[in-house]
């Protein structure tokens, strides 16, 4: 390595006797003396330190030497490494190209199924140990998803209990003499003709002074009890005066049906309903199901489905309405149809929410439910209509009505026996395996479902039909 060398520098002083100093004077001499005296003493100082720096660049130059050595040596060193480095890469690369290829001379699979099949050995135990843990949660969960329901159910039951007793009302007036029975008659039965005219009801006059009124429209019915209760306090029955009080007790029920509507709402929470509904609503003061009273009804039923929605965290608007409208069909007389899909039409005229709607539209399980809304006024409806007291039937029509359909289903070529269960919501029909075969057993349990829908208008819900084949072949050792 090449270093700074600098220069010695050489001051060249003359000595005394170079230059003949006898003839300056003595003042002259002296500073000429001094003056010699002082280069030569600088000039001593200069070597003196010029020989100082020479040694300190000789150390210099001796440790760099040194370095440069070390410096060599140590990349000689890292040249060896990494060379053995190298080496030792190969032979490691070489001992897994011989172990990959006895592992698949012995196993006879390559390593990437290898691979696969650990991946799937313990994907397949992952999902083994992650199903007994979904399992246990699950059932975990659904134990205390039914204790909390039971609780809710029974909380929200003693919350919706109305004041009341659901009322039943039989269209029956009690005549107060023979005269007022001869004036009801007419002369030649006019003037009850002209009261089934005007009123659309049938009348039907007992011994004991009884009038019975008969319609399925229980507004016909209401007025026609109040317009012959008003007749007969009048006591001139005529037809045209009978016109006149049908006329004038019509207008009375309409105001009482709109005020009924009204009341059954707003004690619900619900405002601004259009005034069509309000009127159907009110209809619901003279609509009785199984003898239940529909406002009775709809006010239990809305009082249960709005404590559970708002226990469940649901949308408690969508099931106040819901429980609200979900039986409105009910009162619909001027179409045909089911109540189910009479509401549903409403309701869309109407514009309601699609959730309000399938409210309405699953309440009976006619469709699967599409949100916990539809299931909650599902609940609160049963629970309404399934508390013991809430309904009243005919204990001869229920028998007949269920008679009936057990016959109908028995009519099919094939049957051997038909039963009826959850009070005509389920029909088991079991057919004789040597007369009907498997793919004629489905044919047959969707023609007995046609024929239930064309004979049976008016059933509530659905009527699920099954139907059974079976073959068994019994053999006794003597």
């Amino acid at each position: 390595m090449a270093l700074f060398r600098p220069q010695n520098s050489k001051v060249k002083i003359s000595d005394s006797s170079d230059h003949d100093l006898s003839g300056l004077p003595p003042e002259a001499k002296e500073i000429v003396l001094n003056a010699k005296a002082q280069a030569l003493q600088i000039r001593e100082e200069a070597e003196a330190e010029a020989r100082t720096l020479r040694a300190d660049l000789a150390i210099l130059e001796q440790k760099l030497s040194q370095k440069e050595e070390s410096l060599e040596k140590k990349f000689s060193t890292l040249e060896e490494r990494e060379e053995e480095l190298a080496k030792k890469r190969e032979e490691i690369s070489e001992l897994k190209r011989k172990y990959s290829e006895e592992l698949e001379s012995v196993a006879r699979i390559s390593v990437q199924e290898a691979q696969r099949k650990l991946l799937s050995e313990v994907e397949d135990k992952a999902r083994a140990e992650a199903a007994k843990l979904i399992t246990a949660t699950i059932t975990q969960a659904k134990e205390e998803a039914a204790a909390k329901a039971r609780e809710i159910l029974a909380t929200e039951m003693v919350h919706g209990a109305i004041d009341y007793v659901p009322e039943f009302t039989v269209s029956v007036v009690k005549l107060p003499d023979e005269d007022s029975k001869g004036k009801i008659i007419g002369k030649e039965g006019r003037n009850i003709r002209a009261f089934e005219l005007a009123t659309g009801v049938d009348v039907e006059i007992d011994e004991e002074n009884q009038i019975r009124l008969s319609s399925y429209d229980g507004v016909r019915r209401e007025i026609a009890r109040v317009s012959l209760q008003r007749l007969i306090a009048d006591g001139r029955i005529q037809p045209t005066k009978i016109e006149e009080i049908v006329t004038h007790v019509r207008r009375d029920i309409e105001r009482i049906i709109h005020e009924e509507g009204l009341r059954l709402a707003q004690s619900v929470g619900v405002y601004n309903l259009p005034a069509e509904i309000i009127d159907l609503l009110g209809k619901f003061k003279y609509r009785f199901s199984y003898g239940q009273n529909l406002i009775a009804h709809t006010l239990e039923e809305t009082k249960i489905g709005v404590a559970i929605a708002q226990e469940m965290k649901a949308d408690v608007n969508t099931v106040r309405l819901g429980c609200l409208l979900h039986d409105i069909g009910k009162v619909i007389d001027s179409e045909e149809g089911s109540h189910v899909t009479l509401g549903v039409n409403l309701l869309k005229k109407f514009n309601f929410s699609e959730k309000v709607i399938a409210c309405v539209a699953q309440h009976h399980e006619d469709e699967p439910f599409s949100s916990v809304e539809s299931m909650i006024v599902y609940l609160a409806d049963a629970i309404s209509g399934s508390r013991p007291g809430a309904r009243y039937e005919d204990l001869d029509k229920y028998i007949e009505r269920l008679s009936g359909l057990e016959e109908l289903c028995k009519s099919f070529a094939g049957v051997t026996e038909a039963w009826v269960f959850q009070a005509g919501r389920e029909i088991r029909v079991l057919v004789d395996p040597g007369k009907v075969s498997d793919n004629e057993t489905v044919i047959l349990a969707e023609k007995i479902r046609e024929k239930i829908e064309e004979q049976i208008k008016d059933f509530p819900g659905q009527i699920r039909v099954t139907a059974i084949r079976e073959f068994r072949a019994v053999q006794t050792t003597s």
